[in-house]
């Protein structure tokens, strides 16, 4: 087999036979672009959680929840000369420390050493200043076969009044340095609360839209065919803002496995980027985020680096340098190599104040060349992709209402899809019916006065056929008798759906009716389910109706595992409110009745639809 070459700046440099975190099959991120260019991409999110103090706009990660906490803190105290040009923590200095935190997180998950690949989504909130203490939190979220995501959080606090204010989040991929030419599968990680899986869950989405970066790209670069950005009026030239600079590597650049140190890279890079953004701006930029660095290939001691920085594409307030660096050895920098190594992609967003102390706006910049009209359609790309993962930053802190808003919409969709998988995966069920002959067994899992129900059925339905009607919740009044009718109330996107729900009415009762949000999501491997979670939610298209009693679900949806060609396993779940405990004993027959309504439902429209 072909092995990809990849390299970890200070970590290492090895074969290694797949990407990081992608999907099998998929293409690697790695086959494209040069400086500046769709190479660099990222995936969602910042994850919603806990409020930050003193005015922070970034969200906590979770780790005080987190069963494993933080396995790696580095503290430090900012000195006097770590301050940068605004008086503040030096943002080169700060990506240093990031990276060290994030490798001795990696190693210390998987007891090797660890090379990082990629760092993505840094964003920077609240500036940390002189005499005030640090404190670099990093933890592994996801591990995938010889891979990991590792998330940073770093946090400062203040001596003398105490309180805490986030500086900085970010996530980095890294992976293992095989051994006697063998890659070593990493040890998986424990989930063991609904906090990790809803931590699992955000990392796992971030890796897929890592893997459909390219398919995005391509997408902007037709929509934007007919456009001719050189001819834009009132514009600059990209050719202005153009920067190169050359950097030697000393020993003490380089990192503990005596590669060039990727925090160091790190620094020269969003330096140079500065002063390419400042060439547009006139004035002193402040480094907002940076969308991606991306090592491809290795630096050693006494290579000569050479960074080219140029000013991408701008939004209005904001303007994107793309950072393309080169390594070249003595003999190499005297032929004047035509061909050198390609360290390190790199793209970040600054943005900058006038006198007035407001934001300031850029103006357009024109590219003069095709490369320049290239990387101007990738910032367009990048920032696309990245909008999609800044829409869990927008979540609300600690317990965010039901309340279905542009505040909160991305935190419900995956903290349903986290329970009802939490809810799957606990330990402990007690059978309450099976009935073999019907394919059907029933279980409940009593925690105080919650009861969950599981149902396990056997259907003679290929995986896919049953995912698609399962996961059409129209359908649903034609088997379920608790649904009179189902109306597709908002069309969130292709995984989400609001539906209001309708249900006839019992004895001495008015009906009910339900407004849920049903989020999908397909197995990214194959030996991965296909889900279906429900909750309930408030949307103000639907307030609560006079003729109607409003009731909640809690939690409910369905896990279909594919067992063959023409067969599969369903699990349907559901959570009962509290106080329903006592009725456990007695759900077992009608869940049983709408479970072989299901079964006999599914084969007769599969075999309708595609036999």
């Amino acid at each position: 087999m072909l092995r990809q070459r990849r390299f970890s700046a200070g970590r290492g440099f090895r074969a290694v036979s797949s990407s990081p975190l992608r999907r099998p099959g998929s293409l690697p991120l790695s086959r494209r672009g040069a400086r500046g260019s769709e190479r660099g991409h990222s995936l969602p999110q910042r994850r919603g959680g806990r409020g930050v103090r003193r005015g922070s706009s970034l969200p906590r990660l979770r780790g005080r929840e987190r069963s494993s906490g933080w396995p790696v803190i580095v503290s430090r105290t900012v000195l006097p000369a770590h301050a940068g040009l605004h008086g503040g923590l030096d943002s080169g200095t700060l990506l240093r420390w990031m990276e060290v935190a994030a490798c001795l997180a990696a190693e210390k998950h998987a007891g090797m050493p660890c090379r990082i690949q990629s760092m993505d989504e840094i964003v920077f909130g609240d500036t940390a200043r002189v005499g005030e203490i640090l404190s670099i939190r990093a933890r592994v979220d996801i591990q995938v076969e010889f891979s990991m995501e590792v998330g940073i959080e770093v946090v400062v606090e203040d001596v003398s009044s105490n309180a805490e204010k986030i500086v900085s989040v970010a996530y980095a991929t890294y992976g293992t340095e095989p051994l006697g030419g063998a890659q070593i599968e990493l040890k998986p990680i424990e989930l063991q609360s609904e906090e990790d899986y809803l931590e699992y869950f955000l990392s796992l989405d971030r890796s897929i839209i890592r893997t459909g970066y390219f398919e995005a790209f391509q997408q902007v670069m037709q929509e934007s065919s007919d456009e001719d950005p050189s001819k834009a009026e009132q514009s600059i030239s990209t050719e202005h803002t153009h920067v190169q600079s050359t950097e030697a590597v000393l020993h003490s650049h380089t990192g503990h496995q005596g590669n060039t140190s990727a925090g160091q890279i790190m620094d020269w890079v969003q330096m140079v980027a500065s002063i390419s953004a400042s060439r547009l701006c006139r004035s002193r930029p402040i480094l907002k985020e940076i969308n991606r660095f991306a090592f491809w290939h290795p630096s050693i001691e006494y290579d000569h680096l050479v960074f080219k920085a140029s000013v991408n594409n701008t939004f209005h307030s904001s303007v994107e340098v793309g950072v393309r660096v080169e390594a070249f050895t003595c003999g190499e920098w005297i032929l004047d190599c035509p061909h050198p190594r390609h360290v390190c992609s790199a793209f970040l967003i600054f943005s900058a104040l006038d006198d007035k102390g407001e934001p300031l706006t850029f103006p357009r910049v024109r590219p003069t060349t095709q490369d320049d009209v290239r990387r101007f359609y990738g910032a367009i790309a990048r920032k696309r992709v990245l909008f999609n993962s800044k829409c869990v930053l927008s979540a609300k802190a600690d317990k965010p209402s039901d309340a279905w808003d542009s505040d909160n919409q991305a935190y419900l969709s995956y903290k349903n899809i986290a329970a009802l998988t939490y809810m799957v995966d606990k330990t402990r069920w007690k059978i309450a019916s099976d009935k073999t002959q019907d394919n059907i067994k029933v279980f409940t899992h009593e925690d105080g006065a919650t009861v969950s129900v599981k149902v396990e059925m056997a259907v003679k339905v290929p995986f896919h056929a049953a995912a698609f009607l399962l996961s059409d919740f129209k359908l649903r009044p034609r088997w379920d008798k608790h649904y009179s009718s189902c109306e597709v109330l908002e069309d969130v996107n292709k995984r989400e759906k609001i539906y209001h729900v309708i249900s006839g009415p019992t004895a001495g009762c008015q009906p009910m009716d339900f407004v849920i949000l049903v989020s999908q999501r397909q197995p990214c491997q194959p030996q991965m389910p296909y889900t279906v979670a429900v909750r309930s939610v408030a949307h103000k298209a639907m307030p609560p109706l006079l003729e109607y009693s409003r009731h909640q679900v809690l939690c409910s949806g369905f896990q279909i595992h594919s067992t063959s060609s023409n067969s599969c396993t369903v699990y349907y779940l559901l959570r009962l409110p509290t106080g329903a405990a006592d009725k456990a004993a007695d759900a077992s027959s009608p869940v049983e009745d709408t479970a072989l309504a299901c079964i006999r439902f599914l084969e007769s429209e599969y075999m309708e639809r595609w036999v």
